[in-house]
């Protein structure tokens, strides 16, 4: 009788390891299925939000409205530039300090972009200050203003910075 209790019992028992083994196989299954459900959401979710911003920037900044500055070194730029500052129709729209790595890029050919916002067709004035050291180390300071000409349509506006001085690409 023992032994037909102990060969029940070992029969029991292997029964339900065999099942916990084959019950961990189905979760190590369930759990992949799971992560690459997960990764599937994230991947909607990445492009539903890169879809919202394209539709927020639409919305925020209409083409027939909207007016784009950008700031570039030119080629072969050897000062060091530490600032500027934007006005556009006599308010302020962009300050930016900039960083070591951010005057690299710069001079590398990198282009900038430091202000994007709405104005009226026609003709604007802008205000750009710059300050930054000369290549022989001294400080200077440089404001110059221009006039903006806004058509229907969107407008883009580079400011380019060339031996201390401000020049403008209108397109």
């Amino acid at each position: 009788m023992i032994k037909v209790f102990r060969s029940i019992c070992i029969g029991i028992l292997v029964l339900t390891w065999s099942l916990a083994a084959y019950g961990q196989e189905i979760s190590k299954e369930q759990l992949k299925g799971l992560d690459e459900q997960v990764q599937e959401i994230k991947s909607d979710v990445l492009s539903i939000a890169a879809e919202l911003n394209q539709l927020e920037e639409k919305l925020l900044f209409p083409s027939n409205t909207q007016v784009a500055l950008f700031v570039s070194l030119a080629k072969g730029e050897t000062f060091r530039l530490d600032a500027v500052q934007i006005q556009l129709s006599g308010k302020p729209v962009a300050r930016h300090i900039y960083t070591f790595k951010e005057l690299e890029a710069l001079q590398k050919g990198g282009v900038q972009r430091i202000y994007t916002g709405n104005i009226r067709a026609g003709e604007h004035e802008l205000q750009v200050s710059v300050s930054g050291k000369s290549a022989a180390g001294g400080d200077f300071q440089k404001s110059e203003s221009f006039k903006v000409t806004k058509a229907v349509g969107p407008k883009i506006v580079e400011i380019v910075l060339k031996d201390q001085s401000i020049a403008l690409k209108d397109n």
